[in-house]
C-alpha cells in the first residue's frame, strides 16, 4: 500500500493553516474592508501623480503622500461624509415620504380599480413596506463608529503604500505565485476597472442627478434637493435607477392635484434623464472602461449589505476585482489544464 509522502502531506498542513488564519483575519477585518477597498482604490488613483511629484519636481515622497491624501479629504471625503451625514438625517423623512408614496400610489390605483373592478389595495401592506424601507435605508447608513475606523485604516494604508511604491510592487511578486507577466496584465485590467467604477459611476450618477434637479426645479417639484439626493443615489443602479426618484415624485404631485407638474417630470424623467444615462454612461464609462451593467448592478446587490450606502461604489469594484481573480487563474493555469 503506497502512503502519501512526507512533503505532501507537510504542504497540505501549511496550506491549511494558510487557509484557517486567513478566515480568521478576513472575518474580523470584514466590517472595515471598506478602508481596504478605499486605500487600494486611492493609491491607483493617485500613483502616476505621486510619480510625477517625486520623479520630476523632486518633492519629498512624505511631503508629497500628505499632500495628495489631504487634497483627496477635502475633495472627496469631505462631500462624501456630507452627503452621508444628510442621508442619514433624512432616514426618517425617507421613510415618512414612502408611506405617503404608497399612500398615493394606493389612491390612484383604487381609482383604476373603481373603473376596472380588479382589487389590487388589500394586497398592499404599507406598514410593512414602509418599515422594510425604513430598516433598509438605515442598513445603507451603516455604523459611524465602524466608518470612521475604516476611513483611519485607508488612510493609514494608503500613506505606506504612497510613500513604498516600489516595496508594493515587490511584495506582490514575491506573494501571488504567479508569473510576472500575468501580474502586469492583470494589474493594468483591475486598474481600468478601478478608475472605472470609482470615477465613473459616481461621475454619471452625479450627472444625471443634477439632470434631474433641472426638472425638478423647472416642473416647481417641493423638496428638489431631497429628490436630487434620491436620484443620485438610485443612478448607481443600472436599468431601474433613475426611476427610484422619478416615480416616487410622480405620484406624489400626481395625488396633490398636480397633473401638469406630475405628467410634466414623469416625461421629463423618461425621455431627458433616461436618454441623457445612455448617452452620458457611454462617453464617460467607455473613456474609462467598458463595464457590463449587469457587473455595476450585481456589485449594489452585493455591496450594500455588505459596506452600507458607500457598497453602490466598492461592491462593483469588488465584482470587478473578483472577475479579474478569475481571469488571473485562467491565464495561469488554464493553458496547462487543456493541455
Amino acid at each position: 500500500m503506497s502512503q502519501i509522502a512526507p512533503k505532501i502531506i507537510r504542504q497540505i498542513f501549511i496550506l491549511l493553516l494558510i487557509i484557517v488564519f486567513g478566515i480568521m483575519i478576513f472575518t474580523e477585518m470584514l466590517p472595515y474592508l471598506t478602508g481596504v477597498l478605499g486605500a487600494i482604490t486611492f493609491y491607483i488613483l493617485l500613483r502616476k501623480l505621486m510619480t510625477r511629484l517625486v520623479n520630476q519636481h523632486n518633492w519629498n515622497a512624505t511631503l508629497a503622500a500628505l499632500t495628495l491624501m489631504l487634497g483627496s479629504f477635502i475633495l472627496i471625503m469631505i462631500p462624501l461624509t456630507g452627503f452621508g451625514i444628510m442621508l442619514g438625517n433624512k432616514i426618517s423623512e425617507v421613510a415618512g415620504n414612502s408611506e405617503k408614496v404608497i399612500d398615493a400610489f394606493k389612491d390612484q390605483v383604487g381609482r383604476l380599480q373603481f373603473k376596472t373592478g380588479f382589487d389590487i389595495n388589500s394586497q398592499i401592506d404599507t406598514k410593512s413596506i414602509t418599515t422594510w424601507l425604513s430598516e433598509s435605508l438605515q442598513s445603507m447608513a451603516g455604523s459611524s463608529f465602524n466608518l470612521l475606523i475604516a476611513i483611519g485604516l485607508m488612510y493609514f494604508m494608503l500613506y505606506f503604500m504612497l510613500t513604498n511604491r516600489k516595496a508594493l510592487r515587490q511584495s506582490l511578486r514575491d506573494y501571488i505565485p504567479m508569473s510576472n507577466k500575468n501580474i502586469s496584465d492583470i494589474g493594468k485590467e483591475v486598474q481600468a476597472m478601478v478608475k472605472s467604477n470609482a470615477v465613473g459611476i459616481p461621475l454619471v450618477a452625479i450627472a444625471q442627478g443634477i439632470i434631474a434637479l433641472i426638472g425638478f426645479l423647472i416642473f416647481g417639484i417641493q423638496d428638489s434637493l431631497f429628490w436630487f439626493v434620491i436620484v443620485t443615489i438610485g443612478s448607481m443602479i443600472p436599468f431601474i435607477g433613475t426611476f427610484v426618484g422619478i416615480l416616487p415624485v410622480f405620484i406624489l404631485t400626481l395625488s396633490s392635484g398636480n397633473s401638469f407638474q406630475a405628467w410634466g417630470i414623469l416625461i421629463y424623467g423618461i425621455v431627458v434623464v433616461g436618454s441623457t444615462d445612455n448617452i452620458i454612461r457611454l462617453y464617460v464609462l467607455q473613456k474609462l472602461d467598458d463595464v457590463h451593467p449587469l457587473v455595476t448592478l450585481f456589485g449594489v446587490i452585493v455591496g450594500v449589505p455588505l459596506f452600507g450606502f458607500i457598497g453602490l461604489i466598492f461592491g462593483p469594484l469588488l465584482i470587478s476585482i473578483f472577475m479579474a481573480l478569475v481571469k488571473i487563474y485562467t491565464k495561469e493555469y488554464g493553458k496547462s489544464v487543456e493541455s
